[in-house]
């Protein structure tokens, strides 16, 4: 029977899920490390401390750097009364005054170096790698740690021209991924590249996906749907149904015990069904086994009527 449901259309694609964030934490002072506070697959957040370095020299620099700040800052206070009584030239007070400001930059620098021991995460995430170990020198500048922002991934479609005003931002998108069969997984198209690659013809679709329990990781490979379209009111036939010769789309509906051969004009698929935007109406009955031998007009008894 010719029934009336949902027909929807889809855009399928593939993609490998990357990371929207991610991280490399590099040390910003050289030195020994002294404790490494957190292992591969720990959630950390942006500033936790991730390791710390052996601080005894940058904190001797710092204690240095503030006794000398104190004592430039006696030095400007006394300057600054004798010029305040005229008793010191104005040249030799800015003088006095550019040592303070310079000591004071030199008290900074030496706490920022020293708060710099202490490796911190820029960013919020899960640490994908740990490079280094307790008691390792490290230089300047060298790896610590990869961070890597699960929340959320994303999966990068390249995708043909001819399906570009397919797609939009904010559509609704179903993955499912080879590694975790039977689970389908929601996402949002965020972003459609507003440019074609001349060489593949292609454009960039992005799917943002958010999996609170983590088990979808980057580097997983993607199978993608994307609904596009949908029409609730749509007549429904089974697949099966359907003959295609020569370009053209018929069915065999059943008039009084007659098969007609009707031409038709197929729409959508969902599913095991297939949608008829032309050739029949709703209620009529179609043959669904047996019609590749069937002529036009031939008489048929039904033995079997779902």
């Amino acid at each position: 029977t010719v029934e009336t449901g949902e027909a929807a259309a889809f855009f399928s694609g593939t993609a490998s899920l990357e990371a929207e964030d991610e991280a490399t934490v590099v040390a910003r002072v050289g030195g020994v490390v002294e404790a490494v506070l957190v292992e591969e697959g720990t959630y950390v957040e942006a500033g936790q401390p991730l390791a710390r370095l052996d601080d005894d020299r940058l904190r001797l620099e710092l204690s240095r750097a503030e006794v000398e700040l104190a004592n430039q800052e006696r030095v400007f206070e006394r300057t600054q009364k004798m010029y305040d009584k005229q008793l010191v030239s104005a040249e030799e007070f800015e003088r006095i005054r550019s040592e303070y400001e310079t000591q004071k930059v030199a008290r900074d620098l030496a706490a920022m170096q020293l708060a710099y021991a202490t490796i911190r995460a820029p960013i919020g995430g899960v640490v994908s790698a740990r490079h280094i170990k307790t008691g390792n020198m490290i230089r300047e500048n060298d790896p610590a740690f990869r961070i890597t922002d699960f929340d959320p991934l994303r999966a990068v479609m390249h995708v043909p021209e001819r399906e570009l005003n397919k797609l939009r931002e904010g559509q609704t998108a179903l993955l499912r991924f080879d590694a975790l069969p039977g689970e389908v997984f929601t996402g949002r198209v965020k972003l459609i590249s507003p440019t074609v690659d001349p060489e593949t013809g292609t454009f960039r679709a992005i799917v943002e996906v958010r999996d609170p329990s983590r088990r979808v990781k980057p580097g997983m490979f993607a199978r993608v749907r994307v609904q596009y379209d949908r029409r609730p009111d749509a007549l429904l036939v089974p697949k099966q149904a359907v003959l295609e010769e020569d370009d053209e789309a018929a069915v065999f509906v059943v008039e009084d015990s007659i098969a007609v051969r009707r031409i038709v004009t197929t729409g959508y698929t969902s599913g095991d069904r297939i949608e008829i935007v032309e050739g029949v109406r709703a209620g009529e009955r179609v043959v669904v086994t047996g019609q590749s031998t069937l002529q036009d007009s031939a008489r048929v008894e039904i033995i079997n009527q779902p």
